[in-house]
């Protein structure tokens, strides 16, 4: 069995998961454990050892940000130990941010199965312990728990990565000719996919979840796709990056053809100071002009 043990924090069950699966579906021997924020983790950093760490930047108590602070003020192997920061960040400041504390790597939000994989690889390989768990890593991914992973991260498409390296923020996808007028919006956003960038119109908004639209493109949304959804609000153009996964999708117009389809887009985090963020933007709606949320 591999000596290999890696730690997963997020506030978001539905990513702790996701990742906790992934790993153990390439790495069978691979030993996992996982915590709800920075608090949590810190815990269970004083009490067992980790080969590395993948954790969200944003979360309750204690973000990504300041356990990753804390890791490098100790001085044991927490200096360290690879740390990998998984999350929807991807502005350059937040990027230098994290260097400087100490970081090692990142996976930006959504992901891919590969990307994940990828990542968590390099990372092993600088300790010195790739070795031990690749010799249990299959040839393929090709097992039913790798199938519905791929689902949920749209493993059929690479995010591209911006030159010199930082979290992937694939350019957007350009739109194509609109043949039919653009249903009445609410408010506009951008829906950011593993296949890349899409502008949605905003039908409703509420605590758990997104009704948009967006338009019909040779790339089709899939169901439970990881994804992170883009909202701008205030004077200040304030950036809410709200993760979560495509609950449902139904062709908006009645015919095959449809040239809009409308998604159920489910929020997963958990963090306080998002919700606050998404009440208040419920409340006031966002910059948006006509933009008039849902209950």
């Amino acid at each position: 069995m591999s000596k290999v043990s890696v730690l997963i924090v997020d506030d978001a069950t539905f990513i702790r998961d996701l990742v906790k699966k992934g790993l153990r579906n390439y790495f069978p021997g691979i030993h996992t454990d996982d915590a709800v924020n920075g608090r949590k983790a810190q815990v269970l950093l004083t009490r067992e050892v980790y080969d590395l760490i993948l954790c969200d930047w944003e979360m309750p108590e204690m973000s990504g940000m300041e356990l990753l602070t804390w890791c490098r003020q100790q001085d044991n192997h927490l200096k360290t130990v690879p740390f990998i920061m998984v999350t929807s960040r991807g502005d350059k400041e937040n990027v230098v941010q994290a260097i400087q504390a100490g970081v090692s790597d990142f996976v930006g939000k959504p992901f891919t199965n590969e990307q994940l994989l990828t990542k968590v690889k390099k990372a092993l390989a600088k300790v010195g312990k790739l070795d031990a768990v690749m010799s249990t890593a299959p040839q393929r991914m090709s097992s039913p728990l790798n199938d519905s992973l791929n689902a949920l991260t749209g493993g059929k498409a690479e995010v591209l990565k911006p030159a010199g390296g930082g979290i992937a923020n694939p350019p957007p996808v350009p739109s194509p000719e609109v043949k039919t007028a653009a249903p009445a919006g609410r408010g506009q956003g951008q829906l950011r996919l593993p296949s890349g960038n899409q502008p949605c119109i905003i039908k409703a908004l509420t605590l758990k979840e997104a009704s948009l639209l967006v338009k019909r493109n040779d790339k089709l949304p899939q169901i439970l796709e990881s994804a992170v959804l883009d909202l701008e609000q205030g004077d200040n153009a304030e950036i809410a990056r709200l993760n979560g996964y495509l609950h449902g999708i139904v062709a908006f117009e009645q015919k095959p053809d449809s040239d809009w389809l409308q998604i159920t887009f489910r929020f997963v985090d958990q963090d306080a100071q998002k919700l606050d963020y998404l009440s208040r933007l419920i409340a006031r709606g966002t910059a948006q002009k006509h933009f008039v949320p849902g209950a």
